[in-house]
């Protein structure tokens, strides 16, 4: 299976994956970006049809397992190259379907049921409590996975299936960790790269901090102060060219493709 092959290249076992982001930008080598959008949008996988690069976009939310399994998902279609010129895809596209299956088995591939419940033959409320802690999933996944296992049969399926990530974490003790959660997964997060090279060239002073702020969502004092605590400072007084693709050597990658991807043949 494919999520078993991505874990397998890259030694990730069965265990519990933390920060999905920098496992998937090292990984693939490609940019992964949270953004903020609307209510219905969860992400994208998306590659420009002129320069072939790669980005993976997903939204804040509230709901941390969501964004999680978005991001799991959009990598699907980025390791299926699911780039379809002139195709819309509907929500039960095969296509979707496959980079749904895909997103469960790497985020609780089958083989770690079997490391957490060894021989067992049957699991309780608090197991799959316990399961949607450990592997940060949605309950729906952990249940999917349970039942593939042969440990919760159909009708304790169906019941499970009703079940949300806030009941059980209040349930069972751990909602101040879900709340954590929530926060983090509401934060825009910039591609790690392009930001890097943003601050490289904030050191060089051919970037200025608005730019940097831009990138980050954060405004320009709070990023220059929070520079200036790292020691991160302009080396010259120079005239500052406000856009990252002004620096040095490597180009930056251009973002404004990404606002017109539904017009594109290159979004999945």
């Amino acid at each position: 299976m494919a999520a078993h092959g991505f874990r397998e290249r890259n030694n990730l076992g069965s265990h519990p994956l933390g920060d999905l982001i920098p496992i998937i930008e090292r990984a693939t080598g490609i940019d992964v970006a949270v953004l903020a959008a609307g209510p219905d949008e969860h992400g994208l996988a998306a590659r420009s049809p002129e320069t072939g690069t790669t980005f993976i976009v997903v939204a804040t939310t509230g709901n941390p397992m969501r964004q999680r399994s978005s991001l799991g998902h959009e990598l699907a279609h980025v390791e299926f190259e699911d780039w379809t010129p002139g195709r819309e895809l509907e929500r039960r596209d095969p296509v979707e379907v496959r980079a749904d299956a895909f997103s469960r088995h790497l985020l609780l591939p089958q083989a770690a049921i079997h490391d957490v419940f060894g021989d067992r033959h049957t699991v309780a409320e608090a197991d799959l409590s316990m399961l949607v802690q450990l592997f940060q999933v949605s309950p729906a996944i952990a249940t999917i996975a349970l039942h593939q296992a042969g440990l919760v049969d159909a009708s304790r399926k169906s019941e499970w299936l009703k079940m949300s990530t806030p009941q059980l974490a209040a349930r069972h003790g751990w909602g101040d960790q879900y709340k954590a959660w929530q926060a983090e997964s509401r934060q825009t997060r910039a591609p790690r790269r392009l930001l890097a090279r943003a601050i490289e060239g904030y050191a060089e002073g051919v970037v200025s901090v608005q730019a940097i702020a831009r990138l980050r969502g954060m405004p320009a004092n709070d990023v220059e102060d929070e520079l200036a605590e790292s020691n991160i400072m302009p080396r010259a007084q120079e005239t500052v060219r406000d856009d990252p693709q002004s620096l040095p050597q490597a180009p930056v990658v251009d973002l404004a493709f990404l606002d017109d991807l539904d017009d594109s043949n290159g979004t999945a």
